[in-house]
């Protein structure tokens, strides 16, 4: 098994990489998608519920993403405080389903007599959740910072939005602490032939797979 991390900034065009990686054969796992999941669970509901009041649920009991994310995303002391409390609800349980998963798919290439298998954990921060360890490559999406804005700027968010997550990115991200030694750097600021024929590239330097 082959397991690759992506690294990058918001809208930096991790998705675009992860979906022609998942069209090469690999299993993509979207830390992102399996959060919202988590967050509907009854334990990390409770938790939530008790550290941010009830107010965060709608009238069928299900998590307002969007109250939720108003309260934990922008540039004061208090709102990283709150981040950093949603955080260590959600991101044990997620890291839970996560090393599930990759045990499941290791199994199951084990049962098809060794099969090689590529996952590729598209998880935001990687480096600073301690995801980098257990990759065994690392792909660092970047992008030219104004086409980045342009990006963000399509999206549903508002720009106070917007700038309440480059805040909390801000706080926490550290691009000199991804490992040089197994990094393949693919730059997504131009078109999307150019990023794909990139990504193409990596993925033949695998191997046989």
């Amino acid at each position: 098994m082959i397991v690759v991390g992506l690294v990058g900034k918001i809208a930096a065009g991790k998705s675009t990489v992860a979906r022609r990686l998942a069209e090469h054969g690999a299993h993509v796992i979207d830390a992102d998608a399996i959060a919202h999941g988590v967050l509907e669970e009854p334990e990390a509901k409770r938790a939530v519920v008790a550290r941010f009041g009830s107010d965060v649920l709608d009238a069928d009991g299900r998590v307002r993403r969007a109250v939720l994310a108003d309260r934990v995303f922008g540039a004061t002391p208090f709102h990283a405080a709150a981040l950093d409390d949603l955080e260590a609800i959600v991101h044990p349980l997620v890291r839970r389903r996560i090393d599930d998963a990759i045990d499941r798919l290791r199994r199951a290439g084990e049962a098809a007599g060794g099969l090689r298998t590529v996952v590729v954990l598209d998880v935001p921060l990687l480096v600073q959740a301690g995801w980098a360890g257990m990759c065994d490559r690392l792909v660092l999406v970047e992008c030219d910072e104004a086409e980045r804005a342009r990006r963000m700027a399509v999206r549903s968010w508002s720009p106070a939005e917007r700038e309440a997550r480059e805040a909390a990115w801000r706080r926490r991200y550290a691009a000199d602490r991804v490992p040089q030694g197994k990094t393949t750097t693919v730059d997504a600021s131009r078109n999307l032939a150019y990023t794909l024929e990139q990504v193409d590239a990596f993925w033949s330097s695998l191997g046989p797979v």
